[in-house]
């Protein structure tokens, strides 16, 4: 069976962030989408950079992101750590610049494979994160994206 028919083990999901002056993209995969995995992803995005250093985070309006009156460790967390938030309004994710970055994703690494598992597919989307940062000046990635940012 093809593993884009069938999903017999569960999704995978990808927490991206994008560094638009260094033009960097990192990106985890997780079982699961949550309000913890998204916490941790906010602690190694943090790592990155000096404690001191203000970093502004945009993100969209999935419930794991926001800050609940039951749950309050996004905004705590953000608060402790010299993080910012900024959310793109419903319906809006055009608005936000990684969105184009997934186009150039799905063109340079999913378009027309057959991966046999998770483990496969996680593969090829590292590798090909560890490509585009180093090749951020590709003339091909870059017409993929700014058709992806048009839109």
């Amino acid at each position: 069976m093809r593993a884009t028919y069938t999903r017999s083990h569960g999704v995978r999901h990808l927490f991206a962030a994008c560094n638009l002056g260094k033009n960097k993209l990192y990106g985890h995969i997780k079982p699961k989408k949550n309000r913890t995995r998204f916490l941790e992803f906010c602690r190694y995005l943090r790592s990155l950079y000096p404690p001191t250093m203000r970093i502004a985070i945009v993100l969209d309006n999935f419930s794991p992101h926001l800050t609940t009156k039951k749950d309050t460790r996004v905004g705590d967390r953000a608060a402790a750590n010299n993080v910012e938030f900024a959310y793109t309004p419903a319906n809006s994710s055009w608005l936000n610049r990684i969105e184009a970055q997934f186009t150039a994703l799905r063109c340079f690494a999913l378009d027309g494979t057959d991966h046999s598992g998770h483990k496969e597919q996680g593969s090829m989307i590292g590798r090909y994160i560890i490509w585009r940062n180093k090749h951020a000046a590709d003339e091909h990635l870059r017409q993929v994206v700014g058709r992806a940012n048009v839109a």
